[in-house]
């Protein structure tokens, strides 16, 4: 994605999220002297990898211009518990209505981070990647496609736009895997990926029959998986997905499927534990 886009989607995140929690006006914050300027810190209480700070400079800048953030760490920056991430000082009435918003954000992106990174590390040394899905979190989906790149994660397509995927219910439709892999191969434009969805290795074989080169096994279990592997060689690129777990994982990655789509790393994400503290 380029700068400008992300940029733009930081933005719109931001704005939401800020008129969200502040609509009218913060009535809690209007009790303090419009002039008076303060300094905060935001520590981590849980043990992580940072990420979204872009995200939180946004919502205070949005509020304050002039407001100094001082980072002490980075996105992909493991961080520790009790560790200081940032000093921030700005008008108080700016902070205070900022701060839910720019936690929740910075919070959420690093628990996602957080959680991709699990699961790359647990398929070390494999030549497999771990990729997204589009279950992410309404409205952040491409805040959550960039915490799992900060993760050291892969994306799978965006969003209906940018690839296909053929599932079951695509093949249903269209009458079976041969007519609708056929018609997406036809119509895709240069640079779309088309892959097809099989549930059994006979459905394998009919894709493979059809030109597929990039295919989901989906729920297949372990023999299958290695099956799937060995029938298909060097003729597509194959996906396992489906009910994998961050304790499964590696001996999935040891069948030699290419890439492993994970839900539960936006899905399932769990806030980092953050705190913004008042000098």
């Amino acid at each position: 994605m380029l700068e400008s886009e992300l940029t733009a989607h930081i933005r719109r995140n931001v704005t939401n999220s800020l008129d969200e929690d502040i609509y009218t006006g913060d009535l809690s914050a209007q009790l303090l002297p419009a002039t008076l300027i303060s300094s905060a810190q935001v520590i981590t209480r849980q043990d992580g990898l940072l990420c979204g700070t872009q995200w939180f400079d946004a919502c205070f800048r949005m509020q304050d211009t002039d407001c100094k953030i001082n980072w002490l760490a980075k996105d992909g920056d493991w961080i520790s518990a009790g560790q200081t991430l940032c000093e921030i000082k700005g008008h108080a009435r700016a902070l205070l209505s900022a701060e839910r918003s720019a936690l929740n954000l910075l919070q959420t992106l690093s628990g996602t981070a957080t959680r991709t990174k699990l699961y790359v590390d647990a398929v070390a040394g494999i030549n497999v990647q771990i990729m997204d899905t589009r279950k992410t979190l309404p409205g952040l989906r491409q805040a959550q496609k960039y915490a799992v790149r900060v993760g050291g994660g892969h994306n799978q397509r965006v969003g209906l736009y940018d690839g296909i995927l053929l599932k079951e219910n695509h093949i249903a439709a269209a009458g079976g895997i041969k007519p609708v892999l056929e018609q997406a191969l036809r119509l895709a434009k240069p640079g779309i990926t088309v892959q097809i969805e099989v549930e059994n290795l006979a459905q394998l074989d009919e894709a493979l029959h059809a030109g597929a080169k990039l295919i989901l096994l989906d729920n297949f279990n372990l023999n299958d998986l290695r099956a799937a592997v060995q029938h298909t060689g060097k003729r597509a690129e194959l996906e396992a997905s489906g009910g994998i777990t961050l304790e499964t994982l590696r001996e999935v990655a040891l069948t030699g499927v290419h890439r492993i789509s994970i839900g539960a790393l936006t899905k399932d994400v769990e806030a980092l534990d953050l705190s913004m503290r008042f000098k």
